[in-house]
């Protein structure tokens, strides 16, 4: 990765757009997981609602991806490729998306529920979320990024499940990804400090079995090895002189 880029206020402006049309996407995901519907048609509609708002969708060709957004299934943890799978009354649906706009980029993610879900797959959503509000209390100038790391570790296994250590969080900007990557285990006290104009992605990603996975022949999509349920949840986040600011934070999430 390349070095650390401090954001100017006129780059924060641009990604303060960037996060804003990101968010709404997710939100267009969110409304769309229902049983029956297929996760094709959700990347559709995700694809149309970027274009409308004048974005590309950052995803679609990054590495070779092909679609506008992950949507990942029960036991896949991240990178679902969007297809003819049909959602289930029961199943719980990661939609990760990414917006460009300006030169600069949004990403962020949730888990939603299918019809009714089970009361353990309601709270892995809940703790992963609540995980990610866990690590943002240490998004503060001063503290060092495993700070957050430790906070969401922390929290995650206190409810005994397990966090994904092969994939982490990172900074955004003119790339998707950037310096730092940003973990979600650790001891506190290490890694770079940080400081006001930082932006980075804290995406906790969390299995209720065991921590191990492995990646699908499609060379994307990552699922929990014992095909326990997995959730994820990722913002985009600003460093500032007091309170960090969510930019990708949606109303009704």
């Amino acid at each position: 990765m390349s070095m650390i880029t401090i954001k100017t206020p006129r780059e924060i402006e641009l990604m303060r757009v960037a996060g804003k049309i990101t968010a709404a996407a997710r939100s267009v995901g969110r409304e769309m997981v229902n049983p029956g519907v297929t996760t094709r048609e959700i990347d559709k509609e995700i694809y149309k609602f970027i274009k409308r708002s004048g974005a590309e969708p950052s995803f679609l060709g990054y590495g070779g991806f092909p679609a506008s957004s992950c949507i990942s299934v029960n036991e896949e943890v991240i990178h679902g490729i969007p297809g003819k799978k049909l959602i289930k009354d029961g199943d719980i649906v990661s939609v990760d998306v990414g917006a460009l706009i300006g030169g600069y980029h949004g990403d962020c993610c949730g888990t939603f529920a299918s019809g009714r879900i089970s009361k353990e797959a309601k709270q892995l959503i809940t703790v992963t979320r609540q995980s990610f509000f866990e690590g943002l209390k240490f998004a503060r100038v001063g503290y060092r990024i495993s700070d957050i790391s430790h906070a969401i570790q922390d929290y995650v296994e206190g409810f005994g499940y397990t966090l994904v250590r092969e994939y982490v969080g990172h900074g955004v900007g003119k790339n998707m990804h950037e310096a730092p990557e940003v973990p979600n285990f650790g001891e506190p006290g290490h890694g770079p400090r940080l400081i006001k104009g930082m932006t980075i992605a804290i995406e906790p990603m969390v299995n209720m079995g065991g921590a191990e996975v492995r990646v699908l022949d499609n060379d994307w999509t990552v699922v929990t090895v014992d095909g326990s349920l997995s959730a994820h949840y990722e913002n985009t986040i600003l460093i500032t002189d007091g309170e960090p600011e969510i930019l990708t934070m949606a109303e009704d999430l």
